[in-house]
């Protein structure tokens, strides 16, 4: 069974993200570190899914993801192509995007939340062994990464490639999925957890406000205060998470807004970004400064509603690819069989239903006089003192 509030924290994720990148916030990734978050969520689903099935895992959490990455390829791949990318053997990896995939000039920015998904792909083909390592020796495999992550940032391994510097950024959230999958962060003591909390936090924001990036202090800027502040998050928020979240599913809206963002909460990442780019430009026809309230505002409405047509459009797809029934909107509430057998329409009637139907009131008062009479038997034949031999006589001749 789902747990609902792990659907919130995704849900509430996917949100984040969106806004950040109309309105351009740092203080929403200090606020929810939701890429983190949703990594450790991952890595969660990811260890349920190798206990479940083994190796085979791997296989069936790719074919979830890249059905919805080809969808977006059809129409963007040729767009570059029309508009200036040149058609090289690299453009296979919109495919199987193991590094970044080739873009042009607008193609790099609308279609940059490509990362995440080529860092998913990393993550999950480790996973089986990455696994069975962090059994054997959990501290020192989750420490690993933010080793990496340090020996990168310091210096000490400076031309390090994308890839393993992504492995140090946000696979020790993943490896975080791994601890809660197995309830280690469940049985850590308060007395254990939140003293670390606290202290992670504390080293990420001192190396974050020690450290600004060019957006000031925007996580995605500063690697090892950000990989330390979402540590520090995930214990609290996925650590202390409780055991599913009822009073979700009493809000209707909220329920179904709930499911609906998770189970496309791909195709909602994939495409945003390029309604963002394409509504930027708006600003300056209309007059709004970028950091207008009501501009943003309603950027921000736009987006979302871009954002859901798309995803009516073609959402589908991830139903298909997790072998779902597809939906065009998710969450319907479907009925059980037995709903459905009640439900059933009775016209045209059978035949010789009408004759039954008429025979059914003298039926039902055959049946009251034979109750009578047994009714009478059972107490000797003998009729009540107040009630007449004549009927007696009535009551045997209906029977």
């Amino acid at each position: 069974m789902r747990n609902r509030y792990l659907d919130l924290l995704r849900f509430l994720a996917i949100v984040r993200v969106v806004i950040y990148h109309v309105v351009g916030s740092a203080a929403l990734t200090l606020v929810f570190p939701a890429m983190s978050v949703m990594f450790a969520l991952a890595g969660s689903l990811m260890a349920a899914s190798l206990d479940r099935t083994g190796v085979s895992a791997v296989a069936r959490r790719l074919r979830r993801l890249l059905p919805s990455l080809w969808v977006l390829a059809a129409f963007f791949v040729p767009a570059m192509l029309l508009t200036g990318l040149p058609f090289t053997p690299k453009v296979l990896l919109w495919l199987f995007p193991i590094t970044d995939p080739p873009a042009n000039h607008w193609g790099a920015l609308a279609l940059s939340p490509i990362w995440y998904l080529r860092d998913y792909l990393w993550f999950v083909l480790a996973s089986p062994l990455v696994l069975g390592l962090f059994r054997r020796a959990p501290l020192p495999t989750l420490l690993a990464p933010y080793v990496l992550l340090l020996v990168i940032e310091l210096g000490v391994y400076p031309d390090a490639p994308a890839v393993l510097r992504e492995f140090g950024l946000y696979f020790g959230a993943w490896l975080l999925g791994f601890a809660h999958h197995d309830g280690l962060l469940r049985r850590l003591r308060n007395r254990v957890l939140v003293p670390t909390a606290l202290a992670l936090g504390a080293a990420g924001l001192a190396w974050i406000f020690t450290h600004p990036g060019p957006r000031g202090y925007d996580l995605n800027d500063i690697h090892v205060g950000n990989a330390l502040w979402s540590a520090a998050f995930i214990l609290v928020a996925i650590g202390r998470a409780p055991t599913g979240a009822a009073w979700v599913d009493r809000l209707p809206v909220l329920s179904r807004a709930v499911t609906v963002l998770n189970r496309r909460a791909l195709t909602v990442y994939l495409w945003h970004m390029s309604f963002v780019v394409a509504l930027t430009p708006l600003v300056g026809l209309v007059g709004w400064t970028p950091r207008d309230p009501l501009g943003l505002a309603i950027r921000v409405v736009l987006v979302f509603a871009l954002v859901g047509l798309v995803t009516l459009l073609v959402g589908w797809v991830e139903d298909l690819a997790a072998r779902r029934t597809p939906e065009l909107v998710p969450g319907r509430r479907r009925r059980t069989l037995a709903e459905r057998a009640a439900a059933a329409p009775a016209s045209p009637a059978p035949a010789g239903a009408v004759a039954e139907l008429a025979a059914a009131p003298a039926s039902r008062a055959s049946a009251g006089a034979e109750a009578e009479l047994a009714a009478a038997g059972a107490a000797g034949s003998a009729a009540p003192p107040h009630v007449p031999a004549p009927r007696r006589a009535r009551a045997a001749r209906g029977a």
